[in-house]
């Protein structure tokens, strides 16, 4: 029989009313203001009514570097979410929305897959219910602003030199990285040196996700700085007078997403910064309403966990208070053998020295985890070509490491798969072992935070830098922004800032090419190695294979 894919089992669920999901979390249906049949957003007087509430058990679900072969964390975290209410427990998830870019890119949805999914995967996948636009927009009227504001006088004084906020667009575009604008004469303007980053890299999208109401919001957009004047004194986004139309657009916006998964279980779906470029959570308003809704709430962090689960942990629990029972690491049998060694091609032939070779990133992963004192379990991924032997040198490995592994098989059985996962996690979340704790403290200087990060996570043996750039580290602390994290944008397929450096590499460096301050964020900015913010198309993007059939269905969207 043939296997069918994700888009088609997402297309044959059956759904429920959304007012049906929300009323398994005692939403009554008039806070849902919904979005056709199977989505609505959960009004802000009905998340400022829950706030006395006590906190249910938050679990992260995390990864090791993704490969080719790939490992499954959004359908990981799906299945659990399945698996928590199957075992009768109270549960909801909390995962990230999908840009167009991947989509039409090479990473594909971020919906989950197989029977462990989010729907309406379709257009949770494409337009949802509008938050990017939303974001886009604001952004955008930021920028037009600072623009208009140059070109009627500049009464603020700001140097065209040291105009530091680009444009966005929720698409990878290689050509507008780096752009002049204002060309054509005097009646468009000056011309200057711009560019143009992802949405989800917008700090606008940072600014959304970490804010917990819309006057925090708006606070937090006024607090961005957008130039410099000649003296190097900052020019915030309140000096251009557009924090209040920024707010406006984004008054929607800022209201949680429900949503389903196939089994009917709630889910919340809002926010979607990238963890290699940005600080890879979901909302903190999302997941602050789930845990007052809830007794377990499942949520991801993008990529590995040494860059999701570390900005997780240091930059998203710090800043919201939130602090996770039980972490589970999502690893597969195909990623151990391709860290080591095995071309993707030869991953059908079981391999069990490959798998113990590679399992070395897992441990590193593990480890990294632990020393936020965080229970670790992890979660095998199953794929049919997995073969008991080699299923087993992984939890040999993983038990050698003061963890335990559980194989599951949510992919193709849903909630049944996860069973045993399920209720393990329930148990170590119940035991209240953790000891959470962020890896470096507030006072503690920039430049030494980002070596912490680099020497405790990457196990890298220095930082590089330039000279300016500590300077300018020096310069933000002096200027009142010392006690911020720091975010690392940096590849997601390597400890170290070389995407084709696989395993538990040591002995490397870390070169810092750029620092930028996201003061209404909250946290600072270092870009590593050779990362872009704005993402450029493959050879073969997957838009070229995405289209209507003749019954008007989209077919190539996974």
């Amino acid at each position: 029989m043939a296997v069918k894919s994700d888009i088609e089992i997402a297309r044959e669920a059956t759904k429920q009313q959304i007012q049906d999901i929300g009323a398994k979390l005692d939403i009554p249906s008039e806070h849902l203001l919904p979005y056709g049949h199977d989505k609505a957003k959960v009004s802000q007087a009905f998340i400022d009514s829950v706030q006395d509430r006590p906190d249910g058990k938050l679990i992260l679900v995390t990864a090791i570097n993704p490969t080719p072969a790939g490992e499954g964390k959004t359908t990981t975290t799906v299945g659990l979410g399945d698996g928590l209410n199957r075992i009768g427990k109270k549960a909801a998830i909390c995962i990230r929305e999908a840009s167009l870019g991947p989509c039409f890119g090479m990473k594909g949805g971020a919906a989950g897959g197989g029977y462990a999914q989010v729907v309406p995967m379709e257009e949770m996948n494409l337009h949802f219910t509008g938050d990017f636009h939303a974001i886009t927009s604001a952004h955008n009227l930021l920028s037009a602003m600072i623009d208009n504001h140059i070109y009627w006088g500049n009464d603020l004084d700001i140097d065209l030199r040291r105009v530091v906020w680009r444009r966005v667009l929720d698409m990878n575009d290689r050509a507008l990285r780096d752009i002049v604008t204002s060309l054509g004469g005097v009646a468009n303007g000056f011309p200057r040196q711009a560019g143009f980053d992802i949405t989800v890299a917008s700090e606008v999208m940072a600014c959304l996700c970490l804010a917990t109401d819309l006057e925090d919001l708006q606070k937090r957009l006024g607090d961005i700085i957008v130039a410099y004047r000649r003296d190097r004194s900052p020019v915030f986004a309140r000096d251009i007078k557009a924090d209040g139309a920024m707010t406006v657009l984004l008054k929607d916006a800022m209201q949680p997403n429900l949503v389903q998964t196939l089994e009917n279980n709630p889910a919340f779906v809002h926010g979607g910064p990238f963890a290699n470029i940005a600080h890879g959570c979901n909302s903190v308003t999302a997941t602050t309403t789930a845990l007052k809704l809830a007794d377990y709430v499942v949520t991801e962090a993008g990529f590995g966990a040494d860059l999701g689960a570390e900005k997780f942990m240091n930059i998203k629990c710090r800043k919201a208070g939130l602090a996770p029972s039980c972490v589970v690491v999502v690893a597969t049998v195909r990623a151990m053998k391709m860290n080591g060694g095995v071309a993707k091609a030869d991953l059908g032939a079981e391999n069990v020295d490959a798998v113990n070779a590679g399992c070395a990133n897992l441990g590193r992963h593990i480890e990294n985890v632990k020393s936020f004192g965080v229970p670790v379990v992890v979660a095998i991924n199953h794929f049919i070509s997995d073969t008991d032997a080699e299923v087993k040198a992984v939890k040999a490995y993983v038990t050698s490491q003061g963890s335990e592994a559980i194989l599951c098989k949510h992919w193709a059985l849903g909630s049944e798969g996860t069973e045993e996962l399920a209720t393990r996690v329930a148990e170590i979340a119940d035991q209240d072992s953790a000891n959470f704790s962020p890896i470096y403290p507030d006072e503690m200087p920039l430049f030494e935070k980002i070596e912490t990060i680099a020497k405790r996570i990457y196990r890298a043996d220095e930082v590089l830098a330039d000279q300016k750039i500590r300077d300018q580290l020096r310069q933000w602390e002096e200027a009142g922004y010392g006690h911020l994290p720091v975010c690392m944008a940096k590849t997601q397929y390597s400890f170290t800032t070389d995407p084709t450096v696989r395993g538990a590499p040591t002995g490397h460096s870390v070169p810092v090419r750029e620092v930028r301050l996201s003061a209404g964020a909250g946290f600072i900015v270092a870009i590593c190695g050779e990362i872009m913010t704005m993402p450029g198309l493959p050879r073969v993007p997957s838009a070229e294979a995405i289209m209507l059939n003749d019954e008007g269905q989209i077919e190539g969207l996974f």
